[in-house]
């Protein structure tokens, strides 16, 4: 049984990736919980730490929506470099860097075990 990571209620992990899913930024605390330094996240796909229990559904929602400009929340289970996991409730941001190239933000805060529940029941029925 892999180990869980609960994040602290102050928690706010951020990360900005590119238009493909490429990290292009992470916060001190995102490194911390994913247990990866800032310089093996930079230019990875985020789908690194993405765990093998999310149903592939709900990243097909996430990119649907944040492609169509809006706004995309949920509850996400990622697992770290050691092999444990962490639940977190993101907000997912599309928007234009200075550049004018697309981008997306992550901001990811401490969900209420409740909602983890419901979650994990919700996602048993997704694939």
């Amino acid at each position: 049984m892999s180990r869980e990571t609960v994040l602290k209620d102050d928690a706010f992990l951020v990360s900005e990736t590119d238009a493909k899913g490429i990290i292009t930024f992470a916060n001190e605390q995102f490194c911390d919980i994913a247990e990866y330094n800032l310089d093996e996240l930079i230019g990875q796909p985020h789908n690194m730490v993405r765990h093998s229990d999310m149903p592939k559904a709900a990243f097909e929602d996430l990119w649907k929506t944040v492609k169509s400009g809006k706004v995309w929340q949920g509850y996400v289970k990622n697992k770290t470099k050691s092999g444990g996991y962490y639940w977190v409730f993101a907000t997912v941001y599309p928007y234009k860097n200075e550049a004018g190239e697309q981008c997306y933000m992550s901001c990811r805060r401490k969900p209420e075990r409740k909602k983890i529940d419901e979650a994990i029941q919700l996602y048993k029925t997704l694939r």
